[in-house]
């Protein structure tokens, strides 16, 4: 699933693809963006936000996207058969003379002044992967609210953004805790930790086609997706449940024995889970 890595990896395409070059081709394909035309605008650039892409043109303008669970943008030479997904699934197209920018199943899809992206990111919290990274202000926004489960608390992009439900657990299981230990209850040394150890998994998986958090070869994320398989630490079963209010579906894994504390009294069904 697209978490900041992956965005970030979406954006440097998009960049290399587009960048400096002018629109030969636009076609936004959602209904509030059907009269608008990019055509005969430069890229200017395209920047990562969090989870959030902002691909700014000429003319003061931002097409600001969200891939969400599902979206992509794909990246094809002229001429090559596009293989992303249905025809019906295509929210944008972005060409220049050489290449064409396809966005698929894109949730979010708006066209901003660039004076007005706060509109769309101006809530976010320190960026992981961005020049406005701040530890101290990352973990002070996480520890805001004691009270709340650290797996919500890392999910809400408000306290820093590029984190989703991968990341969630694999840092959970890497500080030895479960995801619904209230943020309060974090030890502090493990508190001090958190901010460079996410960081950390980010900027190393931001280059890879794999993600990994393990260095393993095959045996890519310590708890993620692994449901019922053996802890690789410890070979307790690892479980799964959803996490959150329930208006969407955030699968959680952990392992009993490497984190132990406050946790369902039923997990989830087995399920299998895209890793991306």
């Amino acid at each position: 699933m697209p978490e900041g890595d992956t965005v970030w990896q979406t954006a440097s395409r998009l960049h290399d693809a587009l960048a400096g070059k002018v629109l030969t081709r636009s076609d936004l394909r959602v209904p509030r963006l059907a009269t608008a035309d990019l055509t005969g605008r430069a890229v200017l650039d395209v920047t990562p936000r969090g989870k959030h892409l902002l691909t700014r043109v000429e003319g003061g303008l931002t097409l600001h996207s969200h891939l969400r669970m599902d979206g992509s943008w794909k990246v094809y030479e002229n001429g090559r058969r596009w293989s992303g997904g249905p025809g019906h699934q295509i929210r944008a197209i972005l060409g220049t003379t050489d290449r064409t920018a396809v966005g698929y199943r894109l949730p979010v899809l708006e066209l901003l002044r660039t004076t007005d992206e706060h509109r769309a990111i101006g809530h976010l919290g320190p960026d992981l992967l961005g020049p406005d990274w701040d530890p101290d202000r990352a973990l002070a926004n996480l520890l805001k609210d004691p009270s709340r489960p650290l797996g919500e608390a890392l999910l809400d992009q408000r306290n820093l953004a590029g984190i989703g439900n991968v990341y969630k657990s694999e840092l959970c299981f890497l500080l030895g805790v479960t995801p619904w230990l209230p943020v309060g209850d974090l030890p502090a040394e493990r508190a001090a930790q958190l901010p460079a150890l996410a960081k950390k998994l980010l900027e190393t998986n931001r280059d890879r086609p794999i993600r990994t958090t393990t260095g393993r070869h095959g045996q890519d994320l310590f708890v993620y997706g692994r449901a019922p398989r053996p802890c690789l630490r410890c070979h307790t079963s690892v479980r799964v449940a959803d996490q959150g209010d329930g208006s969407r579906e955030r699968p959680t894994y952990w392992c009993p024995t490497c984190q132990p504390g406050p946790a369902p009294a039923t997990p989830s069904p087995r399920r299998r889970s895209r890793t991306n």
